[in-house]
């Protein structure tokens, strides 16, 4: 079996200058959890999930720096705060820009099921030759794969 096989082709993609507003409301009206983020040419340059904004948007506890007796005190943010001026930031400043798992379309499924169960991964692209994103696989497109194709046929 091959990616194209259980890749969804219909793609929910985000531009890296997409706000954090703009991709929370993305997200909510889709009931998805991540989508890759494309440049103007449509490549692929960075991933986002709801993890990433989570994690982004956590406030700052209180922290104290002792640097030589000249103490230093980060003050702990406060949520709405952080929220208000974090929504209209692009999401380029909290994508994942490195190290980003992709496969092929004619790349084998079990490869693609291999990244995702090592790395955790809720959801990975397909890309094609051209750097183009063509589809995405997710845990629960291949749950439900599984279940349409193997399990619901017996």
């Amino acid at each position: 079996m091959k990616v194209k096989d259980f890749m969804i082709r219909d793609v929910i993609a985000v531009m890296k200058d997409t706000t954090i507003r703009e991709l929370l409301k993305l997200l909510g009206e889709h009931n998805i959890g991540g989508v890759p983020v494309l440049d103007d040419e449509q490549k692929l340059v960075g991933m986002i999930s709801d993890g990433d904004v989570i994690r982004y948007l956590q406030p700052k506890a209180t922290t104290v720096y002792d640097l030589y007796m000249t103490f230093v005190v980060n003050e702990r943010e406060d949520f709405k705060e952080k929220l208000s001026y974090s929504l209209n930031l692009p999401i380029s400043k909290v994508m994942k820009k490195r190290d980003i798992y992709k496969v092929s379309p004619d790349d084998d499924f079990e490869l693609a099921l291999s990244i995702l169960a090592k790395h955790h991964f809720k959801k990975l692209p397909v890309v094609n030759g051209a750097g183009r994103v063509v589809g995405v696989i997710s845990r629960g497109d291949i749950v439900r794969q599984i279940s349409n194709r193997i399990i619901n046929r017996k």
